[in-house]
């Protein structure tokens, strides 16, 4: 029986560049999480601040990354993350996975 249309790839390359993308946060300084109300219209929202990162886009992928943890919804502004709901212990527990302690 031949192999009709297969094709086989190695994934060291990809996880690689993945384990090089996880470098570029650093991951000494202080981050800041908290939950607010002001100005939300009664609705309680969890803020992470002190993320520092030179690329927008692993900022991106780290909140994507957050919001199916914590199943909720969320958005980047100024870069902070704001998720919807209470959110603080279920995002210590994620960031602590990430690799980030000082918290």
């Amino acid at each position: 029986m031949g192999k009709k249309n297969w094709i086989e790839f190695d994934n060291q390359e990809k996880k690689s560049e993945e384990t090089a993308k996880e470098e570029t946060f650093n991951k000494r300084f202080k981050i800041n999480i908290s939950k607010q109300k002001k100005g939300k219209k009664g609705k309680t929202i969890t803020l992470i601040k002190g993320l520092v990162v030179e690329d927008e886009i692993l900022l991106k992928e780290l909140l994507k990354k957050i919001k199916v943890f914590c199943g909720t919804g969320g958005t980047l502004i100024d870069r902070d993350i704001q998720l919807q709901g209470d959110m603080v212990s279920k995002s210590i527990e994620f960031l602590r996975k990430e690799g980030f302690h000082n918290l």
